[in-house]
């Protein structure tokens, strides 16, 4: 019955039209409203809202999660205001509005961003566009021939040259082809700009300070591919701040898929629409996007030697592990656990942040067709975990650039922990 008010209350908005647009006024009038489940009844309310949400496209949620207590946060139009604010309250549901001025936040954010950043040179002070991260990868494999190259991975629907980069010690002379992987990949969402960044910092520490962190590279190659979505990211620099999936047309007028619903592994089951204007929607089929392609071909590539699959997202402090397809636990469960957890006790060691640590579908929802159900199930890597990281700003995917430096560097301990873990598991 909920439901069904919240579905007749809402005015539908097709969220996806190009709109060209510098200075994020396609937010005008947008606000950020906080609802906080407290009981069972009200988290499945919202589940299911979320679950369904290409019935009310006008409403973007920011964050979902199954914890009771825990803030969910949307991104609410203006003609849709008043009437969520109805249903919210004739279903008891907490929430207040906590950024009443969209469009000024962001506008506020980009002008921290460009007043912080230092040309030509890749910093932790500020978030970078897509063509200097390929340009830092360039330096630096040119920089540090003998630890590191450029490994091409694909071009994404607009264009753009995907590159990861791989990072070795060749001190002992052995074929890469012979040496165990740890590979990390950032920015599936476009929206979630801490995670790019935090892919940069990994790659700045493994091959910058390469003698303070050699032991993490005795054994194991690193492959990181810091921005998986490149045109989503840059579209969300220019327009839409918030925007999520890839950039390559549908059906129905509307733009992208949610990449992370875009793996054939239970493909286009819970979690993910088939409505094309949904922010979570699963493509017209399985690896539909080049984006994703390109991740596929590369992981299968080293399939056998890669032992951990990372990929970075945001937000919210989670370690999550598969399955996100189901609530059934995989048989190495435990092993996930156990490394999932020497990640989130390094953090809170170190900087009292606490990481929740669990499958996807237990503790935050379920996303079938996810890249790492597929790393784990398909391409059969022993350790496949999500890393949600902190969020912050007015929609937590918007953390201003005084907070990378701290945030990347807290992921690093954790990212530490875990590959310490693995490399003496595996």
């Amino acid at each position: 019955m909920y439901l069904g008010f919240l579905f007749i209350y809402f005015i539908a908005l097709s969220h996806g039209a190009t709109i060209e647009d510098d200075n994020y006024s396609v937010y005008q009038g947008y606000k950020i409203i906080e609802v906080t489940p407290e009981s069972n009844k009200q988290s499945k309310i919202l589940e299911q809202f979320h679950e369904q949400q290409h019935k009310v496209p006008s409403v973007i949620f920011l964050s979902s999660t199954k914890l009771l207590n825990s803030p969910i946060l949307m991104l609410v139009p203006p003609e849709s205001e008043i009437e969520l604010q109805s249903v919210l309250k004739s279903v008891k549901l907490p929430f207040r509005i906590i950024d009443d001025d969209v469009v000024t936040s962001l506008r506020e954010e980009r002008s921290e961003n460009s007043r912080r950043r230092t040309p030509s040179r890749m910093d932790f002070e500020s978030y970078h566009r897509f063509d200097d991260i390929t340009e830092y990868l360039d330096d630096l494999s040119k920089k540090y021939p003998q630890h590191t190259a450029l490994v091409p991975v694909g071009k994404s629907y607009e264009g753009r040259q995907m590159n990861a980069i791989r990072i070795t010690d060749n001190s002992e002379s052995r074929s890469t082809s012979d040496r165990k992987v740890i590979f990390i990949d950032a920015g599936i969402h476009a929206r979630e700009w801490i995670a790019p960044a935090t892919a940069l910092y990994v790659i700045h520490q493994l091959v910058e300070n390469f003698d303070s962190n050699r032991d993490l590279v005795k054994d194991y190659d690193w492959v990181i591919l810091p921005v998986v979505n490149p045109d989503g990211y840059e579209y969300s620099h220019t327009k839409e701040r918030f925007w999520r999936k890839t950039r390559q047309p549908n059906s129905f007028a509307c733009i992208g898929t949610d990449a992370n619903r875009n793996f054939d592994f239970h493909w286009g089951e819970t979690g993910a629409s088939s409505y094309a204007c949904a922010e979570t929607f699963r493509g017209p089929k399985a690896f539909s996007e080049p984006e994703t392609q390109a991740l596929k071909q590369i992981l299968e590539s080293f399939e056998g030697n890669c032992k951990m699959y990372l990929s970075l997202h945001s937000y919210g402090n989670y370690l999550l592990y598969p399955w996100g397809y189901e609530s059934t636990l995989p048989p190495t469960w435990k092993d996930l656990d156990e490394i999932s957890m020497a990640g989130a006790n390094a953090i809170r060691s170190a900087t009292g942040t606490n990481y929740t640590v669990g499958s996807a579908t237990n503790v935050l929802y379920a996303a079938a067709g996810a890249s790492d159900d597929y790393a784990f199930g398909a391409v059969k890597i022993p350790v496949s975990i999500t890393m949600e990281l902190s969020g912050a700003g007015s929609g937590g995917f918007d953390p201003p650039a005084r907070k990378i430096k701290p945030f990347v560097e807290e992921a690093w301990i954790g990212i530490k922990a875990m590959a310490a873990s693995v490399t003496k598991k595996y």
